[in-house]
């Protein structure tokens, strides 16, 4: 028969604590958040041995449905970002000023190719084209035509 292994999450202030129980072993845990949180418990379990796969439980306040919540809460939550400033039109944004003030006095030249490696010339004078050679007659009769 094949045991469940329990993964209960505990929140601690920021942290979250992990302890992670089944086939009579109980191991714990703490993590900064519910992502990491669950990774780590991914860890424990893998400590915790077992033949094949485990079947893991995970719970937050004795609930299935509350750590999914809560994990997925996470998972799905975009990070809080700065408002994206939009100059008016025909202004040029202050860090590309100061890019470009950099890059002048940096201005470098290409280093040459290898003969190899070197592009033809765009236009070429054109050479003269040599005349054909007089066509040498042969000694050896015409085949007749097959009917």
């Amino acid at each position: 028969m094949v045991e469940a292994i329990t993964a209960t999450y505990v929140q601690q202030d920021a942290d979250w604590a992990i302890t992670v129980s089944g086939h009579g072993k109980e191991l714990t845990a703490r993590a900064p958040g519910i992502i990491a949180a669950r990774d780590r418990a991914d860890q424990l379990v893998e400590e915790l041995g077992g033949e094949g796969r485990n079947t893991v439980v995970h719970l937050i306040n004795g609930s299935a449905l509350d750590f999914t919540s809560t994990y997925m809460t996470a998972r799905l939550t975009l990070p809080k970002l700065p408002p994206l400033e939009v100059p008016p039109p025909g202004s040029v944004p202050k860090q590309q000023t100061a890019e470009k003030a950099v890059e002048k006095p940096a201005v470098e030249k290409k280093p040459a190719l290898p003969t190899g490696k070197q592009l033809p010339k765009a236009v070429e004078e054109p050479k003269p084209v040599a005349e054909p050679a007089p066509e040498v007659e042969s000694k050896a009769p015409a085949k007749p035509a097959r009917a």
